[in-house]
């Protein structure tokens, strides 16, 4: 099968120009249109990944306004594809503008066949490394997930998930302890896409926001005219999830009279509705959450201790983000691609400076904080990458206190600068070791001493 031509897309209204263009370039297969709607059709169904333009296009040929309506909506559909002007007119002008609408290169008519050649190879060499390095961050990106769902690379956050693996077919009760924004939901859906009862509903309630006078009904139901405005039987959150997982975050904050009822159908695996006199057999098993200290909790009489032993089988804490060097440039990168997609195709990636200023940030929210933080940046970006003020991070960063000690503070300090460069350079070593200013040899002996992975 003989190898396939990369497609370059040539706008030119001029009949001439085109016949000597469309001969010019035997190694690509060339698409030639000479108006806004034949190119943007042609850009939609070819997808090629150099255009040339003329700026001006009928019905404004002796203008650019056509040529530069036609730039932007190539750059709107596919904003990496490398587009290379021409024009007659104002040539500087032109130039400066087009490059400010995200054009690739500029060239002057009169056209110079050879000097064009050479330009759009360099932009088809360009768009390949580009691509490929897509490529690469979306596979290392894979190569960072656990449980399906979560990206890390830090040692901390994999020990968590391969420990929610192994009890994950299990039927014990499972704890998240953690600061707010640091993914228990997250983990508790891993849990449950990991056990034999993901076929089954994943049913999530975060006690903290259903008035207490509520939160019975939600979790087990009601008869119809249990009570003012009960105008249908409902069935609650537990028998919903009946075959499936329920999430309950924020347990810490239930009342403690739904306490003994919640300790009931743990030990017997019943539950009544409100208003009705029937046991209903459920099989649902139970994840909770909390950032709140249950066992403080149970020492003040606030929370029972028979039900967070019934709740607490098995325990996992959950590190904050800061202490997780390098998953917040991670997180960050695969945050900014999905918003960038949604929001701002016209994003590409972090300026240094931001990179510099996520990895000095020490990420009081967690996730979350980093999560919206990059959404607001995407949204706000005007280049293709963000930069540090799009972050709006305060200025400054919380320092972390360290033991006196000096060869520990010096490999905590080692491990997270390795970890940080390892997560910018996406894991690649030579990158790293350049990064970090040092050699690849001494690269590889300071990964095996500390037990990092590159």
């Amino acid at each position: 099968m003989p190898e396939q031509k990369p497609k370059l897309l040539i706008v030119e209204d001029d009949a001439g120009l085109q016949a000597q263009l469309k001969w010019a370039y035997p190694d690509f297969d060339v698409v030639i249109v000479g108006d806004r709607a034949s190119a943007i059709a042609a850009v939609r169904a070819e997808e090629p990944p150099v255009v040339t333009l003329d700026l001006g296009l009928p019905p404004d040929p002796d203008g650019t306004s056509e040529g530069f309506a036609v730039l932007d909506e190539i750059m709107a559909i596919k904003p990496d594809t490398k587009v290379i002007v021409a024009s007659g007119h104002g040539a500087r002008e032109s130039a400066l503008q087009a490059i400010a609408h995200g054009a690739y290169d500029f060239y002057q008519k009169p056209l110079d066949i050879d000097a064009i050649g050479l330009i759009v190879r360099r932009a088809f060499h360009l768009y390949e490394i580009e691509e490929e390095n897509r490529r690469l961050a979306s596979s290392a990106g894979d190569e960072n997930r656990v449980l399906g769902r979560m990206i890390t690379a830090a040692p901390e956050m994999v020990r968590v998930a391969r420990t929610i693996e192994r009890v994950a077919n299990t039927n014990v009760s499972v704890m998240l302890l953690g600061a707010s924004g640091t993914g228990k939901e997250l983990l508790a859906r891993g849990l449950h896409d990991a056990s034999d009862r993901a076929k089954g509903a994943f049913i999530a309630i975060n006690c903290a926001a259903i008035p207490e006078n509520l939160l019975e009904s939600e979790l087990f139901g009601h008869e119809k005219g249990a009570f003012t405005g009960a105008v249908k039987t409902t069935e609650g959150k537990i028998e919903m999830a009946d075959g499936g997982t329920l999430f309950l975050d924020e347990v810490g904050d239930i009342p403690l009279p739904l306490q003994v009822k919640l300790l009931r159908f743990l030990q017997e695996r019943v539950i009544e509705r409100i208003g009705g006199r029937t046991a209903i057999p459920v099989n649902t098993r139970i994840v909770c959450a909390t950032h709140q200290n249950l066992e403080a909790m149970i020492a003040e009489g606030r929370f029972r201790e028979d039900l967070y032993y019934r709740l607490a089988e098995i325990v996992v804490r959950i590190p904050s983000l800061a202490e997780r060097p390098g998953d917040a440039t991670l997180l960050a990168k695969a945050f900014l691609s999905r918003f960038a997609r949604e929001m701002n195709p016209m994003v590409k990636g972090l300026a240094p400076d931001a990179l510099a200023a996520i990895d000095g940030w020490q990420w009081p929210g967690n996730v979350r904080e980093l999560e919206n933080r990059v959404k607001r940046a995407v949204i706000m970006a005007d280049g293709k990458l963000v930069a540090a003020a799009d972050l709006d991070l305060p200025g400054g960063t919380s320092e972390v206190s360290n033991p006196l000690n000096l060869k520990s503070a010096r490999e905590n300090t080692d491990r997270k600068m390795i970890r940080h460069a390892l997560a910018r350079s996406e894991g690649n070593i030579s990158s790293t070791a350049k990064l970090l200013g040092i050699s690849r040899p001494t690269l590889y002996d300071l990964l095996k001493q500390y037990d990092l992975h590159g």
